[in-house]
């Protein structure tokens, strides 16, 4: 079988073609690749951005608490406090207090529950004008019915009787 020139020159630009349709694919392929690792390459940057951010943030912060600490060596001496430094009760805190100025608004008391479980003081006292609210003990009404508000002298009285009242409790 003898192949013409033509049949020749077909077969020449068929193989030429395929030759090239082989060479785009692998081109094809390999540019695909290196697309894939110039993703995966800007993930990574992206991601150690972000790990620089954070240290950088931990630095600055390390760095301030660093400058804070000499600060407070320096300018404050504030310490951590220590388990001596607590206290028990609220007494013990009373007693750390120092004494009301002169012009100090007088303190505000609270009264205690009565042996009975009822309270011994119900009416509130403004702080500012010293006015009496409501009535002055649960349970203590007039035969008129009607309750009168305590005097600033009397509830002082009775305010200054409670620790008493509650000291003979304990004993």
């Amino acid at each position: 079988m003898i192949m013409t020139r033509d049949r020749l020159h077909t077969i020449g630009w068929g193989m030429a073609l395929t030759i090239c349709f082989a060479l785009m694919m692998a081109l094809t392929v390999r540019v695909n690749a290196v697309k894939s690792e110039v993703r995966l390459a800007d993930r990574q940057i992206t991601e150690l951005s972000r790990e620089k951010m954070l240290l950088d943030t931990e630095f600055q912060t390390r760095a301030s608490q660093q400058q804070l600490t000499a600060f407070n060596d320096v300018d404050f001496g504030l310490e951590a406090p220590k388990p001596a430094q607590y206290l028990e009760s609220e007494r013990q805190l009373a007693v750390l207090g120092k004494a009301p100025s002169p012009d100090a608004p007088p303190q505000i008391r609270v009264a205690s529950a009565d042996a009975d479980g009822r309270p011994g003081i119900v009416s509130a006292v403004q702080p500012l004008a010293g006015r009496i609210i409501g009535s002055a003990v649960a349970g203590e009404v007039p035969r008129d019915g009607v309750r009168k508000p305590l005097r600033a002298s009397q509830l002082e009285d009775r305010l200054s009787q409670v620790g008493s009242r509650i000291a003979e409790r304990a004993e």
